[in-house]
């Protein structure tokens, strides 16, 4: 059977947008009347809570307030919209390259899975996405407050495909010591430089394009 391939979703799948990103959390913080610098900090200081705890609205709200802000709740909403609209940006900027690599290794029998330290708002825009219905499991770290590189969650994901971890082949860039946790649990590993080189100091099997990947799975001692 061919075995399991569970995916990172940004840097990987799609680019992250890092810039725009953080250009619209200073957006938001102007809605929200704090210092756009201030909040862009608060933001990355914050990920893990963002990515397991907190939806849109109360990322704005809790950081607004750190910072000194009394934001109204119509202020909350219109920040925490302008970030959703964001997710849906960025999600709908899955290259064509990506969807062929997804439908070859799917061609070839491969379940597909998703692994994703990803916030609210990413999870709400993912099931209308071009590529959505490629996958037979996404985890986000919003919806199961677990995050990479915490090995349950890698668990998590495997245990959704009905397979074992060591069945799998885990592929990211490598941001949030994934790499890392995907070996911890036997994954086969595979680092990709595409979008993100984000592990360089990995020193596993590394591809620099996407595309390079269903031919690697084909090869008989990577793809049994």
């Amino acid at each position: 059977m061919p075995r399991p391939v569970i995916f990172d979703l940004f840097h990987t799948l799609v680019p992250g947008g890092d810039p725009e990103r953080d250009r619209v959390v200073g957006e938001m913080a102007l809605m929200v009347g704090v210092e756009p610098a201030a909040l862009v900090e608060a933001y990355h200081a914050t990920w893990r809570d963002r990515m397991t705890r907190w939806d849109a609205a109360e990322t704005v709200r809790v950081l607004a307030r750190r910072l000194g802000g009394a934001p109204t709740e119509e202020q909350v909403a219109r920040a925490a919209a302008h970030r959703r609209a964001l997710a849906r940006r960025l999600l709908a900027r899955v290259p064509p390259s990506t969807v062929a690599v997804l439908d070859a290794l799917r061609a070839d029998g491969h379940p597909i899975g998703l692994v994703s330290n990803a916030t609210a708002e990413t999870a709400e825009a993912w099931p209308s996405t071009e590529v959505a219905r490629r996958f037979d499991v996404a985890v986000f770290s919003c919806d199961v407050c677990l995050a990479k590189p915490d090995p349950a969650i890698y668990r998590l994901a495997a245990e959704r495909l009905g397979v074992e971890p060591a069945d799998c082949v885990f592929v990211g860039d490598g941001a949030d010591g994934e790499l890392a946790g995907a070996a911890a649990v036997g994954m086969t590993v595979v680092r990709t430089t595409e979008h993100n080189d984000s592990d360089p100091a990995w020193a596993g099997r590394a591809l620099t394009a996407l595309g390079e990947l269903p031919d690697l799975l084909r090869e008989p001692a990577r793809g049994r």
